[in-house]
């Protein structure tokens, strides 16, 4: 008589201890499978309006037109656009009001840049510590739960006086799938977050680029023209 050596038989029939392990694994892949796609979807949109807004700022548009345009759009911008957004703000209302010299508006600009900088890069490091958690615990996680299923199968063959292949194979074969499961789950997180961290930090050096470039543009602009007003959100 033949053991019944199907995947569904082998969970069904493993101890407890590592059915919660392979369902922990499960729960884990599927979470990570979701993050990487809201990931993937977040980094294109991200990617997209860094050169929306890169083509319409040097394309020589006034600085105050593309204020009055960002802040009079329905959506919320993001990147490039939100730092913007919060530099000439800051900077406008600074360089308005009486007493406030050139140097000061700009260190203001500069400071509300950094911060807008800071959020920016919160959102882009969103779901990259769970992915390099998954990837890196998953497999330890899937080992346990091996070594634990094939202690108990070498305990219960203690107690028998036949051994054959056909009563340590299922023991054996439950307890693999463990491992089998923790390297599905760590597999796609692991190459996942390598992929976009690797993304993230260049979009983040861009963001940085653009935070000088655009500060070097306030320094010129201050000693030559009028100081620019800008409109309230």
């Amino acid at each position: 008589m033949t053991a019944d050596m199907s995947f569904i038989t082998l969970i069904l029939n493993a101890s407890l201890v590592v059915q919660l392990v392979m369902l922990s694994l499960l729960v884990a892949s599927v979470i990570s499978w979701t993050m990487i796609f809201s990931k993937r979807n977040a980094m294109k949109q991200a990617y997209e309006e860094a050169n929306r807004f890169e083509e319409r700022f040097w394309s020589g548009i006034e600085l105050n037109v593309l204020y009055k345009n960002l802040a009079t759009r329905n959506q919320t911008p993001i990147g490039m656009a939100a730092i913007f957004e919060a530099g000439f703000k800051e900077y406008s209302r600074l360089a308005s009001q009486p007493g406030r010299g050139a140097d000061m508006a700009l260190e203001g600009a500069q400071r509300s840049m950094r911060v807008a900088l800071s959020r920016e890069i919160e959102s882009l490091e969103i779901h990259l510590p769970f992915l390099a958690t998954v990837g890196s615990t998953s497999p330890y996680v899937g080992l346990f739960g091996t070594v634990w299923g094939i202690m108990n199968s070498f305990r219960a063959l203690g107690q028998m006086q036949n051994v054959t292949v056909a009563t340590v194979a299922p023991g054996i074969a439950e307890a693999l799938i463990a491992t089998a499961m923790g390297l599905f789950a760590a597999i796609p997180a692991v190459i996942a977050y390598n992929r976009y961290s690797s993304n993230v930090e260049r979009l983040i050096n861009r963001y940085d680029t653009f935070v000088e470039e655009f500060s070097s543009i306030l320094n010129r602009q201050s000693h030559e023209e009028p100081q620019p007003e800008a409109e309230e959100a």
